[in-house]
């Protein structure tokens, strides 16, 4: 793994090509797109990653707010 062989902070790119066959696929109704994109940002972090640079980071981040506020009430 990249976290043994560093002290650096592992950074991951969610590429413009899986952006777009989610960003499909959601359009066509073949899966919940906040579903898939948050499964998606886990298994980075799963995977080690410090950072994740994706198109859905505005969203990503209000999905995640959002669900951060319902557990709340």
């Amino acid at each position: 793994m990249m976290r043994d062989n560093s002290s650096l902070p592992v950074a991951v790119y969610h590429v413009s090509g899986e952006y777009a066959m989610l960003k499909a696929a959601a359009e066509r109704g073949w899966l919940n797109e906040k579903d898939a994109v948050l499964e998606a940002m886990m298994s980075f972090r799963r995977a080690g990653a410090d950072l994740i640079l994706t198109y859905y980071s505005i969203e990503a981040a209000k999905w995640m707010a959002g669900d951060r506020m319902n557990r709340l009430l």
